[in-house]
């Protein structure tokens, strides 16, 4: 069975096979609604339930809350329609890049920290993968499970995917990264998948905020952004707990230095005696507000762990960022996607 899925304003229509959630079934129509983590968490992809009934599936509250959902709100990554839908979100811009299957070869494994692993990843000889920097591909593993990373290069670089990975205590798939996988092994992965990629429509100033590995979809928007001659106000508060946790922290110190529009603020949650740390210190997302008491000028992207994604969306919110100039990527750990 199949239901037939209504989306408005825009009219357009497509179909959600039964099992299907409303966004798998979009990406597979081409139509470009916005998602973060496709798991629940990040509720990038909520939107309103105009006429219809569907099954909510497993979320976390902190996305879609008790009261949101009394009043039709639902989580799109996770719904799964009951019959006909209307609904109503945001549409982005342009058609979405379909999502390809493919095999890579592992080029690189380089460590970057002592958590923190560089894989730069080779495509098949004349095989390229479209995508728009920040987004992200899922690794699919052999018992069916995904994990998904985020891309840290910029599309204009495309012979090799690069991925940082850090290495996620009980986490099976990075332990196999650090401890047994060897150079040239044979992957199979699709994507690209996700919303997070700068809106080169608008010209407000933007503010990233990046916790741990976070940086690396930010990398590849600050690379792009540069490649394509932006000129936008740009900021990058970059969070982690110790000094060692900024992995590259050369490379944004680098490009504040050579682009005039470029801003580095790191800060460090828990920074040791040894770290002789001078700089900021706290949770990054009040930093940003220390320094932008008011945020209804700024357009921000925030990549990261979901508690921090959460707390940033509700803070800024407050402090005036505009709802449709948040765009957000929350890494998390759970099935059935899951960034570990």
């Amino acid at each position: 069975m199949s239901f037939q899925v209504i989306i408005k304003p825009s009219d357009r229509v497509f179909m959600v096979e039964d099992g299907d959630t409303v966004l798998d079934a979009a990406i597979d129509a081409g139509i470009s609604l916005p998602y973060g983590c496709r798991n629940g968490t990040c509720g990038a992809c909520k939107g309103q339930i105009l006429a219809g009934d569907v099954n909510d599936g497993d979320y976390f509250e902190s996305a879609l809350s008790a009261d949101e959902k009394k009043t039709g709100k639902a989580l799109f990554c996770c719904a799964q329609p009951l019959s006909d839908l209307v609904i109503e979100c945001r549409e982005v811009a342009g058609d979405g890049i379909p999502p390809r299957i493919m095999p890579v070869r592992v080029e690189k494994l380089e460590k970057l920290s002592h958590d923190v692993m560089r894989m730069t990843l080779k495509l098949p000889v004349n095989e390229r993968m479209q995508f728009m920097a920040g987004q992200y591909v899922e690794f699919l593993l052999k018992d069916g499970r995904r994990r998904a990373f985020s891309l840290a290069n910029a599309p204009y670089h495309d012979r090799f995917l690069e991925l940082h990975m850090r290495l996620v205590p009980g986490g099976q798939f990075t332990h196999y990264v650090f401890s047994e996988m060897a150079e040239k092994t044979i992957l199979q992965l699709e994507g690209p998948f996700g919303t997070f990629y700068l809106r080169e429509d608008s010209q407000r100033p933007v503010i990233f905020v990046a916790g741990g590995t976070g940086f690396a979809p930010v990398k590849g928007i600050v690379e792009q952004a540069v490649h394509h001659g932006v000129q936008r106000p740009m900021i990058l508060y970059w969070g982690a707990r110790t000094r060692q946790d900024l992995y590259m922290d050369e490379l944004p110190r680098q490009w504040q230095e050579q682009y005039p529009f470029f801003r580095y603020v790191p800060v460090l949650s828990d920074p040791t005696p040894d770290d002789a740390w001078q700089g900021r210190v706290g949770l990054v997302h009040e930093a940003v507000l220390q320094d932008h008491p008011d945020m209804s000028a700024y357009q921000v992207y925030c990549c990261g762990a979901p508690q921090m994604v959460a707390a940033a969306h509700r803070d800024f919110q407050q402090h005036g960022l505009p709802e449709d100039e948040f765009f957000s990527d929350a890494f998390t750990f759970a099935n059935p996607v899951t960034k570990a």
